[in-house]
């Protein structure tokens, strides 16, 4: 068994080592990773947000005097923020 686990391991160096021998192809292979991490995080991002917002609206629907009050008091906050920098809406 221990044999046969040495085994394992000299052919993953091997197979290691013959990928550094080969710029190219550790390039393209990087770049392929990259991208499809890439996606994964915007789509996973994109999911999240998604639930977030269906959340929030629902939230919004309830029309709860708690988070109406919580609300109201940003949009004064931003109102007012708003008016000292002279910008009107």
């Amino acid at each position: 068994m221990e044999e046969l686990g040495q085994k394992m391991e000299m052919g993953e160096i091997a197979q290691y080592v013959r990928l550094l021998n080969r710029p190219r192809r550790l390039i393209l292979l990087n770049i392929i990773t990259g991208i499809s991490r890439g996606v994964g995080i915007a789509i996973g991002v994109t999911f999240v947000t998604a639930t977030l917002i269906y959340i929030l609206q629902a939230l919004g629907a309830l029309n709860l005097p708690i988070v109406g009050d919580y609300i109201a008091e940003i949009v004064r906050i931003v109102q007012a923020q708003l008016e000292l920098d002279g910008v009107r809406y």
